[in-house]
């Protein structure tokens, strides 16, 4: 049996950083009859492995997930393997393509590897929900769609804003809130954590346990984590994200390209802390330092910040290891360099029209010159430094 913390000291410590508990009536009273059967709560977070990174957006759930942990409960790392091959519609305005069976093997394969940068390996559970749906027969896939109306479908807001707008909304994406919810019917979950954005499939997931006569789960959210732009969720495919598994200085730079306004935000839901009371270049250097460090190590972090100061507080560019972008099929034009130094060394997506402003505003300097004009072809030789903004440069090869 296990021993575990009062229940009023495990809520304080749940409640942390969560954006909303449904029921929180309901979580004490499992946590309260958890706390006389010594039996721990299973709580499950799914993933699906559609992108082969976890970034920092993940880890606001994932150290929720640790939390519960700490606390004796037992943690469910759900892969979404099979419902990944559906694609989540949550938020989007069109039907996402479905990945392949071997996409979603091998991205579920560096899941697996990069959580327990987060959650013990030897308490996690870790599930793949493909376990039970490559037994469904289209019976089964027949009573599961008739636990659910279309009508309550489409008060999810991203199915009735595509319905209100006369966008396809396909078969398959009706079914992904339904695959979410079973899982915790096939787990039997007490509580499912998700981000706000998940709310409408956490709650059928309630629904659907009662359906099948088990008690409902809580439903714990977090919040969202912006990306490096300050506008929208952090995500790959917007190439606004840190990767949890980058390189040391690549995750340090990407951190100070932050604005002082997003770096509260960082410090609240990844560090659980405000802003110190210094000056804010520092704090963004402190914030991207005790990140590297938490998934590398402490040596890292300060190889990382020695880099960073070398490359930019200190302006010696010419003597710091840089991102390569390779001269040969590159257009020569300097609007074309930009847009392709970004892509392929910094995996972010600029626009031509997003280059020819950095051009303008003099934010882009070749050779330690600023390049002003957004019509300039200039001569490009392997080893010239091309400084794109305030963190980032790279060296042409």
């Amino acid at each position: 049996m296990a021993n575990f913390p009062p229940v009023d000291e495990q809520l304080a410590y749940i409640k942390k950083g969560a954006a909303e508990i449904v029921k929180e009536s309901e979580l004490r009273a499992k946590l309260e009859r958890s706390l006389v059967s010594g039996k721990p709560l299973r709580v499950k977070a799914g993933f699906d492995p559609t992108a082969p990174d976890l970034h920092l957006g993940h880890t606001v759930l994932l150290r929720k997930l640790k939390h519960f942990q700490d606390l004796g409960h037992t943690v469910i790392f759900l892969i979404g393997d099979f419902t990944g091959m559906i694609g989540d519609p949550t938020g989007r305005s069109a039907t996402r393509p479905p990945l392949t069976t071997e996409q979603i093997a091998e991205n579920a394969e560096t899941y697996k590897a990069q959580v327990f940068r987060i959650l013990s390996p030897e308490k996690t559970v870790v599930d793949f929900n493909s376990r039970w749906f490559s037994k469904f027969s289209a019976e089964d896939f027949i009573r599961l769609t008739a636990k659910y109306t279309v009508s309550q479908m489409l008060e999810r807001e991203d199915f009735h804003n595509r319905f209100h707008d006369e966008k396809p909304i396909a078969m398959h994406e009706l079914l992904y809130p339904l695959a979410q919810g079973y899982d915790s019917v096939a787990l039997e979950a007490d509580v499912e954590l998700g981000g706000t954005d998940q709310k409408f499939n956490l709650l059928v997931g309630r629904e659907l346990q009662r359906a099948y006569g088990q008690e409902s789960q809580v439903v714990l959210t977090t919040p969202i984590l912006e990306g490096l732009d300050g506008v929208n969720k952090m995500s790959k495919s917007l190439g606004n994200y840190v990767g949890v598994a980058e390189p040391p200085e690549m995750m340090f730079g990407k951190l100070m390209s932050i604005g002082d306004t997003l770096m509260a935000r960082y410090y609240d839901l990844l560090l659980c802390e405000p802003v110190p009371d210094i000056h804010p270049m520092e704090a963004k250097k402190q914030l991207a330092a005790r990140i590297v460090a938490r998934y590398h190590s402490e040596e890292a972090a300060q190889e990382a910040r020695a880099e960073f100061e070398t490359r930019f507080s200190k302006k010696d560019l010419d003597h710091a290891e840089l991102p390569s972008l390779a001269l040969s099929g590159l257009q020569p034009d300097i609007v074309s360099v930009v847009v392709a130094a970004y892509a392929q060394c910094f995996s972010i997506t600029k626009s031509r029209g997003d280059a020819r402003r950095l051009v303008e505003q003099g934010s882009i300097q070749l050779r330690g010159e600023k390049v002003g004009d957004a019509k300039a072809v200039p001569a490009l030789n392997p080893g010239d430094v091309l400084k794109l903004d305030k963190t980032r440069a790279v060296r042409l090869a």
